[in-house]
């Protein structure tokens, strides 16, 4: 398939596109390289992917040396008229929305980039995908949008109307908005919600690569919610290969679907939710001794209150991605932090 994969120099974007070009597909990855975070590690994964320009001029293509397959395109999705003129070029066959705003807290104090990004962006990539042609829109939501929800564990079938941050609020947006296009245009689109990625090239205000850093330098962690946090830990590959199904099965909708007792996580429309979690929720403090024992090091440990927009745990229900793809993740919190550890080292100080 010609596939654009938005946020390509994210964490998750990163290993799809080159999953996605080494298996064959033609792959355009667009990322605007913001500074949420460190933009040298997005260039990092850039270079890793073959790419040895490192100041990209906007809205120019540059193919990639290691995947002749693979070209990467620095754009907005909040640039609409480049974003479609891109689009009606190339006439994907498939889209994945990996661009947003990411970071819950970073939500309450700068709520106007997530408007830009998540939600004026996405409505952008929809009337894109709408007026081009694509056969398939799959995108980024994520297991914020069960806020308030305490029923364990969080199914796509759940109502999710109680959102506690703007950044959860965006995602439910999008899901909303998706099911529009759908429904009104025939868009098959797949929201995926994705629970506490981690592993090699994550993010560095991600939990796991805080901790590693502060323990290597002897710096104490910060531990909220004195450590009484449950969350679903799933490793990288694992959402990749659950996202590559879901690209190759777009919804065609479903005919028993009811507005009498409707199911959120379809329609009758070409409309589907799916969580990616790992089904096996960790205790943060378990989390943090299997980081302690693949460093070596005790950690200094600074206990906090919950942070605002923070919930106390998250555990998937992944029982329609086991119907529907035959997928269920499984890579364990110890063998995961294990293969981030040794890239951590790898990248931060080959010499250890």
């Amino acid at each position: 398939m010609k596939i654009l994969i938005t946020g390509s120099a994210g964490f998750i974007g990163f290993h799809l596109a080159n999953r996605l070009a080494a298996d064959g597909h033609e792959i355009v990855g667009l990322d605007v390289l913001n500074d949420y975070y460190d933009v040298n590690l997005k260039l990092a994964r850039l270079r890793e992917a073959g790419f040895d320009v490192m100041d990209f001029e906007y809205n120019t293509p540059v193919a990639s040396q290691k995947y002749p397959n693979y070209r990467f395109v620095k754009l907005a999705l909040e640039d609409h008229e480049a974003l479609l003129g891109l689009m009606e070029a190339a006439r994907f066959d498939a889209v994945c929305n990996l661009a947003a705003q990411a970071g819950v807290r970073y939500s309450i104090s700068n709520p106007r980039a997530y408007i830009d990004s998540n939600i004026v962006g996405f409505a952008n990539l929809l009337e894109a995908c709408r007026h081009t042609g694509v056969r398939h829109l799959a995108y980024a939501s994520s297991s914020s949008v069960y806020g308030l929800n305490e029923n364990m564990p969080f199914s796509t079938a759940d109502n999710v109307d109680h959102p506690i941050s703007l950044y959860a609020a965006s995602k439910k947006s999008n899901e909303l908005m998706a099911h529009t296009y759908s429904h009104l245009f025939g868009l098959p689109t797949t929201g995926l919600r994705f629970f506490t990625v981690y592993g090699p090239w994550g993010r560095p205000d991600m939990a796991l690569f805080l901790f590693t850093r502060a323990i290597l330098e002897d710096q104490p962690i910060e531990v909220y919610n004195n450590g009484e946090m449950v969350r679903d830990f799933t490793y990288i590959d694992d959402i990749v290969e659950g996202i590559v199904r879901v690209l190759n099965h777009p919804p065609t909708g479903d005919p028993d679907w009811s507005g009498k007792a409707p199911n959120p996580s379809g329609s009758k429309a070409p409309y589907k939710i799916y969580n990616i979690g790992n089904n096996n929720p960790v205790r943060l403090m378990d989390f943090i001794g299997a980081i302690e024992k693949n460093l070596g090091k005790t950690a200094k440990k600074e206990f906090l209150p919950m942070q605002p927009g923070d919930v106390a745990a998250t555990y998937a229900d992944v029982s329609d991605l086991v119907r529907d793809l035959g997928y269920k993740p499984e890579t364990t919190v110890q063998g995961g932090i294990l293969s981030f550890v040794k890239w951590y080292r790898e990248y931060y100080d080959p010499t250890t």
